[in-house]
């Protein structure tokens, strides 16, 4: 899966392991994006046909509503949600599991919002 990791989970041992699993895992800082607002990380997403993982569910849930208010289209935006209890915050391995998880199921991703958390 072609992924962009927003500024909220630009983790490059994050990165390491998703590449390793076999995806292809852009962070902001390998294509000089770091610290641009959320509307400009999804833009360079939907460009690059990428899926884009977040940790910041607000505002991508909003920018996922408008795309789909104007009849828009986007590769897909997956969220990693943080627990009220730290020890239930996804590690790596768990968003990696989630991931597969989900292809597995040949869940549809496109144009889809999805929180991660739901996959593990």
């Amino acid at each position: 899966m072609k992924l962009y990791l927003d500024d909220d989970l630009a983790s490059p041992a994050l990165a390491q392991r998703l590449r390793q699993a076999g995806h292809d895992a852009q962070l902001p800082s390998d294509v000089g994006m770091g610290g641009e607002d959320d509307s400009v990380h999804l833009a360079h997403a939907v460009r690059q046909a990428r899926v884009c993982l977040t940790r910041n569910y607000g505002d991508f849930q909003n920018l996922h509503d408008l795309v789909v208010a104007v009849q828009g289209h986007h590769p897909g935006i997956l969220v990693v949600r943080r627990d009220n209890d730290p020890k239930h915050n996804m590690t790596p391995r768990d968003i990696l599991r989630a991931i597969g998880n989900l292809l597995g199921a040949s869940a549809p991703i496109a144009d889809q919002y999805i929180i991660l958390n739901h996959w593990r």
